[in-house]
């Protein structure tokens, strides 16, 4: 089958119909930049996409690294594609020109990405990583450290990883046993294990730029006594150059259902006693500096998350037009021809569930991209309510299109039937990459614990606050006769959404968090299906704005599935609700012992 890759004339529609992307031009730092040098940028990745990329996406898949003689040896098609990506400014595509960047906004710079991530998400995690960390150590790291690392790291000469998990704890860092000893000289010696690096070793560059948590002893319990720490590969010498190897092991390779071309490392840090890491700001405040790392990693699995939806989406749509099979059910005339399986009314379901899917990840993965542009480059105001509104949303960002998009997949196995079952054809690879995505960089249910337990009540409520305001105004703004029953429903589902997070305040205040976040799984797929339906409503009015005659499929394809989400997603919305309204005990009562 041909590759799939995003559907530019949708991608086009999301940027400039959907979220005015155009606005951003009138911003001073991205006054050099038109619509034309956007779909510029965006013709380079895709070309470089379908070149490098997409050609060894199975190849990774199926001959994945090997850990030999202590080292990890990858395929060299992965180097090839990651040259390639730094060559041609992606990497610093968000830095400034004195930077030698492109100086894209953030949505254009992600929906670049996109185009990578949708054809090979093994290899684009490599840069995906590096980037995320030097803007950790642009932040936040002493100037000394910024000289040192971040312009080989922007370069590509060094990839980046950060190092959290360990084999006792998993997502629990407040029981991180890294420690890390201050030295004379300012430095400190680290000493534990770490498991789950992703990119933790691999060939593509002359270093590896570790972001490592570990506690200082004597620093307060828990996660407050978490510190940030730049460990490298190779100690840097007097020029700056990788030099002397660092008390840094890999310990092996994870061998993964999916990603496979990513490697996945166990690593051990001071085995010898002699790890040098360098303390990244304050101590003490190493978590705090690398959420930021974690937050743009979470909307980024999010978004990698809709892509592959996407592309699966993409390819059951292709087989289901090709594939012929059986006839209607009202004709039963075996002298004529079968018909394509996408006639059947059971295939159109699997297939417009998953653009219904995968077309609302993807529009709220560039409405949070869109909020980091408002964030950096907007008035103090609109930055204010951006940052209130990400926060908030981070969760979800992450959460339902990981959780959507590997149901999308799912959907496009059945539509090829059995076919879809093997190796044979790429839907199962598609779906084994994005079963990853709604378990790293915090699981769907440490998510549902963040949003409900902490991200709802930031502020005194005003990000949710701000939710609603967005959201009412967008049901206002629709004229549409064909979009006014998706306003309204939207609109008379808002007070549900609003009695639930009630409740479950409520309930928070009087039996205490353990009852409260029992059910914050459905607090997160009420709060996901809501802002899914808010942006079908963005895209189901834009499409209605749509007058050439080469968009009328187009916009009817829009509005369709807008009709199939009001219809049949948004009403589970209900649901969820009602059970935290009920405070529904089913599973803090479930004992142990009952299993």
């Amino acid at each position: 089958m041909s590759d799939v890759i995003l559907d530019r004339r949708d991608l086009s529609f999301q940027l400039f119909e959907v979220l005015d992307t155009d606005t951003l031009f009138q911003r001073p730092r991205f006054a050099e930049h038109s619509r034309e040098t956007i779909e510029a940028a965006l013709d380079t990745a895709e070309k470089l996409a379908r070149e490098k990329f997409a050609n060894h996406n199975s190849l990774a898949d199926k001959d994945e690294p090997t850990f030999v003689d202590g080292k990890v040896v990858m395929r060299p098609e992965v180097k090839t594609a990651f040259d390639a990506y730094i060559n041609a400014g992606f990497l610093s595509s968000r830095a400034s020109f004195e930077e030698g960047g492109m100086q894209l906004p953030e949505i254009a710079a992600a929906a670049c990405k996109g185009m990578f991530t949708c054809v090979n998400p093994s290899s684009t995690g490599y840069a995906f990583l590096t980037a995320a960390a030097a803007n950790v150590i642009r932040n936040f790291a002493s100037d000394t450290l910024r000289s040192q690392f971040l312009e080989p790291m922007m370069a590509g000469r060094f990839t980046g990883t950060m190092a959290l998990t360990e084999p006792h704890a998993g997502s629990s860092l407040a029981d991180i046993r890294t420690r890390a000893v201050p030295q004379e000289d300012g430095s400190y010696r680290l000493k534990g294990n770490k498991i789950y690096i992703s990119g933790g070793d691999n060939e593509l560059a002359d270093n590896i730029v570790h972001l490592v948590l570990a506690k200082i002893p004597g620093g307060p319990e828990g996660v407050k006594g978490i510190s940030l720490f730049v460990v490298p590969k190779y100690r840097l010498d007097a020029q700056g150059n990788p030099g002397e190897r660092n008390d840094v092991v890999l310990a092996g390779l994870i061998h993964k259902l999916g990603y496979r071309g990513t490697t996945s490392t166990a690593l051990t840090f001071g085995d010898n006693d002699d790890c040098h890491g360098y303390l990244v700001g304050e101590a003490h405040q190493g978590l705090r500096y690398m959420f930021q790392m974690m937050n743009e990693a979470r909307v980024g699995v999010g978004f990698g998350a809709a892509v592959l939806g996407y592309r699966g989406y993409r390819y059951a749509l292709d087989y289901a037009r090709d594939r012929l099979q059986g006839r209607h059910p009202d004709d039963a005339d075996f002298s004529k021809p079968q018909v394509p399986i996408i006639e059947h009314a059971d295939v159109k379901r699997l297939l417009l569930t998953q653009k219904a899917y995968a077309e609302a990840a993807i529009a709220m993965s560039l409405y949070g991209y869109r909020l980091v542009d408002d964030i950096e480059t907007g008035d103090e105001a609109a930055a204010k309510d951006a940052h209130l509104l990400l926060d908030l949303l981070t969760p979800v960002l992450k959460s339902w299109p990981s959780e959507f998009g590997v149901k999308a997949n799912d959907m496009a196995i059945q539509v090829f039937g059995g076919a879809g079952y093997t190796r044979e054809y790429p839907v199962e690879q598609v779906w084994r990459d994005n079963r990853l995505n709604p378990i790293h960089e915090g699981t769907t249910g440490v998510q549902g614990m963040d949003l409900l337990g902490r991200k709802v009540w930031m502020a005194n409520g005003k990000g949710l606050q701000l939710l609603a305001r967005r959201i009412l105004a967008d049901v206002e703004r629709t004229t549409d006769d064909r979009c006014q029953p998706f306003a309204q429903a939207l609109k008379a589902m808002l007070p549900r959404v609003e009695a639930a997070t009630t409740a479950a305040g409520k309930l928070m205040a009087e039996q205490g968090p353990r009852m409260a976040l029992s059910n914050a799984n459905a607090y997160l797929q009420l709060m996901g299906h809501t802002v899914a339906a808010w942006m079908w409503l963005r895209q189901a009015n834009a499409a209605a704005a749509l007058d050439a005659p080469e968009d009328k499929d187009f916009a009817q394809g829009k509005l369709q599935a807008a009709q199939y989400f009001f219809h049949w997603e948004l009403p589970r919305v209900e649901l969820d609700a009602q059970r935290l309204i009920d405070a529904d005990d089913t599973f803090i009562n479930m004992d142990n012992r009952w299993f």
